[in-house]
């Protein structure tokens, strides 16, 4: 049998560690744990770049929104406006309070105009927590990659280490440049590993933090909406 030199074998190691030569060279289990994580961590980029740009745009809609609302418009005037412009988490949560107030209009005497509020209260929150559904769908998916991804790299990595160890007991070899390929497939599973997780780890802790700050903005907003009713149900009750 045709006997390999140190020198060969470093040179063959040191001309195939180039990642395509790493992952072809790959045992099956080592290639599907690569695929897995490069294909998590495809998805993952796409949630962060979509979530990124939703949280920015609904923001700004916000502020264009909250400065309308303000603006010493009737309710009535910015519900018509609101209907007919673009649908936004904060006009979403605001035409739900409207829709309950204009239910009961009309449907209870000056006298109990007060107590439509607390179905207001419930419409408002049942608006917000649809809201936060919304724009916490998908962050779950970010947290699984960054928990379970580098225990998935590791999995790989150990499993090429045993096909390596396997190698030197065939070839009864123990030289570093004989085994050293072997070790690096098995490395690049861990390497793709973190590589997914910790973009996945940081974006779903700044998207939760973005959410978070989202949902006190719409809580604050509806505390704002329910004073206002309620100031304006005690001029229609006096």
């Amino acid at each position: 049998m045709e006997t390999v030199t140190i020198e060969q074998a470093a040179q063959l190691a040191t001309s195939d560690f180039s990642l395509w030569a790493l992952f072809i060279r790959a045992d099956i289990v080592v290639k599907l744990v690569m695929i897995g994580l490069i294909f998590a961590s495809v998805l993952s980029w796409s949630i962060i770049i979509e979530k990124t740009l939703t949280y920015r745009r609904i923001g700004r809609e916000a502020d264009e929104f909250e400065a309308l609302f303000w603006s010493g418009e009737t309710l009535q005037n910015i519900y018509r406006q609101s209907a007919s412009g673009s649908v936004t988490p904060s006009v979403r949560v605001f035409n739900a309070a409207m829709r309950e107030w204009a239910g009961h209009d009309g449907t209870r005497r000056k006298s109990d105009a007060m107590g439509i509020i607390p179905s207001i209260e419930r419409a408002l929150t049942n608006a917000v927590a649809r809201e936060m559904e919304a724009l916490e769908s998908r962050l779950l998916f970010l947290a699984t990659v960054g928990s379970v991804s580098p225990f998935v790299g590791l999995f790989g990595t150990v499993w090429g280490i045993m096909n390596s160890f396997q190698a030197i007991a065939m070839s009864r070899d123990t030289n570093l440049a004989v085994v050293a390929p072997g070790i690096a497939e098995a490395l690049f599973a861990t390497g793709l590993g973190l590589l997914a997780a910790i973009p996945a780890v940081v974006a779903y802790n700044a998207c939760a933090a973005s959410v978070q700050r989202f949902s006190a903005r719409l809580d604050h907003f509806a505390d704002d909406f329910i004073n206002l009713i309620a100031r304006q149900s005690q001029k229609s009750g006096g």
